[in-house]
């Protein structure tokens, strides 16, 4: 039975990484980064804070373990921040007692509360919704609820990735924080009747699958229809056949993740790790986030990129991703109790 958990980076991709960042003191104007985020996405941030300030950034990049490399290098850590790409890999870290308070002003006068950890060792800096991509020959309306995905009149309709993957996870937890366990139970039995396939592949998949008539709707993030319209000719038919639609919950708003910032427990350029997190929520860095990736800016004031803006007003669900990460070990278990992927 699958349970929830996070698989360790091989050691091939770690002792690459080791080779990119030293320990350095405090006052010599580096920063060491930890990152889920893919380097090619995140580097055009890091050149722009090198250039502001004068500070060299050095990164590491993997896509699964960092919380665990940073366990065991214990104080001798070189992290100074960790970089990640769901309130799953936040709260993984906490979890992982790698993590200090951010002690910020700047920080909590930008970030909303609902987007920063009660006690400090986390924020958001940059927002995607999990939405759908419904096809624009078979399905009329315009609105859909999380509540509808469990109608039966979807049957045989949705295409979805794993139940068990971060994102899907995101959002069964926010159902389990806004109904509890027993109606997000009878919820996902409800969306597991209606799906027209094993849960498999990605989102681009789920677009792909769509496009290709085998559903009408699936369940992907917002960036990933914006990547395959504007940066990827070999999936924009994917998107061309499809059209995002930005689902609600009943009397709420529309589910949003997180990619977050968080403060090293042992960081060793304390100083200069702070002053990346602020700049990370500067107006110039949120533009670039909006811009190159194609996610929805914490900060206010910002221009949303015109692809995701095209999907229409976003209402965020006001439910504070802190009781997200509270649930995620109760959706993830209902998963496995429905036979979710089965």
């Amino acid at each position: 039975m699958m349970k929830f958990r996070v698989v360790t980076a091989t050691a091939a991709l770690l002792c690459f990484a080791t080779s990119t960042v030293t320990t350095a003191s405090a006052d010599n104007g580096e920063v060491n980064v930890y990152t889920y985020r893919e380097t090619k996405l995140i580097q055009p941030l890091f050149d722009a804070f090198t250039k502001d300030t004068g500070v060299k950034v050095n990164v590491v990049s993997a896509s699964s373990g960092l919380e665990q490399r940073m366990k065991a290098e214990g104080a001798n850590s070189p992290a100074d921040v960790l970089l990640t790409v769901d309130i799953g890999r936040i709260d993984e870290a906490v979890a992982a007692g790698v993590t200090q308070p951010i002690k910020s002003e700047a920080l909590d006068k930008v970030v909303p509360a609902q987007y920063r950890d009660p006690n400090g060792h986390w924020a958001g800096i940059s927002m995607r919704a999990r939405v759908i991509y419904a096809s624009k020959d078979r399905v009329k309306q315009d609105a859909i609820t999380y509540e509808e995905l469990a109608d039966p009149k979807w049957k045989g309709k949705i295409c979805i990735r794993s139940g068990q993957h971060i994102y899907n996870n995101g959002l069964f937890a926010a159902y389990t924080a806004k109904y509890g366990e027993a109606k997000a139970e009878e919820w996902l039995r409800g969306v597991k009747a209606n799906l027209a396939q094993k849960p498999s592949g990605g989102d681009r998949e789920a677009a792909r699958d769509v496009a290709a008539g085998k559903c009408d709707i699936g369940i992907g993030n917002t960036y990933y229809w914006a990547l395959m319209m504007n940066n990827d000719p070999e999936k924009k038919p994917w998107a061309e056949a499809t059209k995002v639609i930005l689902p609600t919950f009943a009397g709420g708003g529309t589910h949003v993740n997180l990619s977050g910032v968080l403060l090293a427990r042992h960081a060793p350029n304390k100083a200069n790790a702070v002053k990346l997190i602020e700049w990370l929520a500067g107006e110039k860095a949120q533009q670039m986030y909006a811009d190159q990736n194609y996610e929805y800016p914490v900060r206010a004031g910002v221009a949303i990129n015109p692809t995701i803006a095209g999907y229409g007003k976003l209402n965020a669900d006001p439910l504070p991703m802190s009781k997200v990460a509270a649930n995620r070990k109760a959706a993830s278990t209902l998963v496995d109790k429905v036979g979710f992927d089965n």
